[in-house]
């Protein structure tokens, strides 16, 4: 069992959002403007030892590498982000690939959807549109992917490369496009691509072509659970804002049929939810969560990963996700409680081992 944890890159400043948002903008600018807007909300969130990192910075990667393999996490899946030859956010992934460091496992996860100012990812408000286009757009994509896809430590299914997509559903020629990166893979001698799907927040088409799917928690719950009784809300002044209670949406997760027409799953965790740091009053937040919890439910999540799911892998949702609440980076108020709760859940199912070397983290701690 090898828990892969989603990461973030947008903890440092670009072109792009500083002309969208402001000089200097990154998801710390989020984070930081954070209110809490009721009583036991826990906003602002704020990193242990006011550690407001840049991500360009190789001494916070290897931070974050040392500090995740320590407590048992396997790998990084990075989001990708591409916009028709345009990338974004790319620069630490870059700089992943070209030092050779950190020695951590990672994937990729091509998060395709526009960029809005309203960060839903929808039709409106759009500041980067998503457009897929024709075969010689798609092999630009993959060739900017290659070097990615050949490193030794990205991570492989029967010796392919994996690679998720989050919104499958919005590319009309998602299965052209995936048979001719194959046809690409082999001729650049790869085995092919190893293609998941993100079953998520968004409408489900059938989509029978790809080798595997990936819960996405807690959206994959949030969409397609059919539960009427999930949502709850506060009036906060003249508006309403919804929440949703922990226990409840992990004991769906938890008691969920693993059978999905024979196909491949992987299944999901998530941290916590908070994506007020955002959206304000519009956001959702999450009420119950704490560290002993997530270790509970992780713990037997892992159990059915293994028994049911036969899976190797377990996605966890998410690294540092600060603007949305769900995070594994240590912050001021718990701590390393929740990094703490991931290596005792490996350790009561017998998937922790201990680091081969006397990392950082280790000897001096942050």
């Amino acid at each position: 069992m090898k828990l892969i944890a989603f990461l973030l890159p947008q903890f440092h400043q670009i072109p792009e959002n500083d002309q969208w948002w402001g000089e200097g903008f990154t998801e710390w600018t989020n984070t930081r403007k954070a209110n809490s807007i009721y009583p036991g909300h826990l906003q602002p969130r704020e990193p242990y030892e006011d550690y407001y990192y840049d991500l360009t910075d190789p001494a916070t990667r290897r931070w974050q590498a040392e500090l995740a393999q320590y407590y048992g996490i396997y790998g990084f899946c990075y989001y990708h982000y591409w916009f028709k030859g345009k990338q974004l956010l790319e620069t630490p992934f870059k700089q992943v690939l070209s030092s050779g460091e950190p020695r951590i496992p990672f994937c990729l996860s091509w998060a395709n959807e526009p960029w809005t100012r309203k960060w839903d990812g929808g039709e409106h408000d759009v500041l980067m549109p998503q457009e897929y286009g024709e075969q010689e757009d798609w092999e630009l994509h993959f060739y900017a992917l290659l070097d990615a896809f050949r490193d030794e430590r990205y991570i492989r299914i029967e010796n392919k490369p994996i690679f998720i997509i989050y919104r499958p559903d919005k590319i009309s020629c998602c299965e052209d496009m995936m048979k001719h990166w194959n046809i690409l893979a082999v001729k650049n001698g790869l085995e092919g691509i190893y293609f998941v799907r993100t079953l998520g927040g968004f409408p489900l088409a059938k989509q029978d072509y790809f080798d595997a799917n990936l819960e996405f928690e807690p959206h994959y719950t949030f969409a397609h659970s059919g539960l009427n009784r999930l949502w709850s809300y506060m009036n906060i002044g003249n508006e309403k804002h919804y929440v949703f209670d922990y226990d409840f949406v992990w004991q769906y997760v938890l008691n969920r049929s693993h059978h999905r027409d024979r196909s491949k799953i992987f299944p999901g965790a998530y941290v916590n939810w908070d994506n007020t740091p955002r959206l304000g009053l519009r956001g959702l937040s999450c009420l119950g969560a704490n560290p002993q919890k997530f270790g509970w439910y992780l713990t037997r999540q892992i159990e059915r990963a293994v028994s049911l799911y036969n899976s190797e892998f377990l996605f966890v949702n998410a690294w540092n996700e600060w603007a949305e609440g769900t995070y594994l980076e240590p912050d001021k108020h718990y701590q390393y409680q929740y990094l703490e709760a991931v290596r005792t859940a490996l350790k009561t199912t017998g998937f922790y081992t201990e680091p081969n070397i006397m990392t950082d983290i280790q000897k001096n701690g942050r």
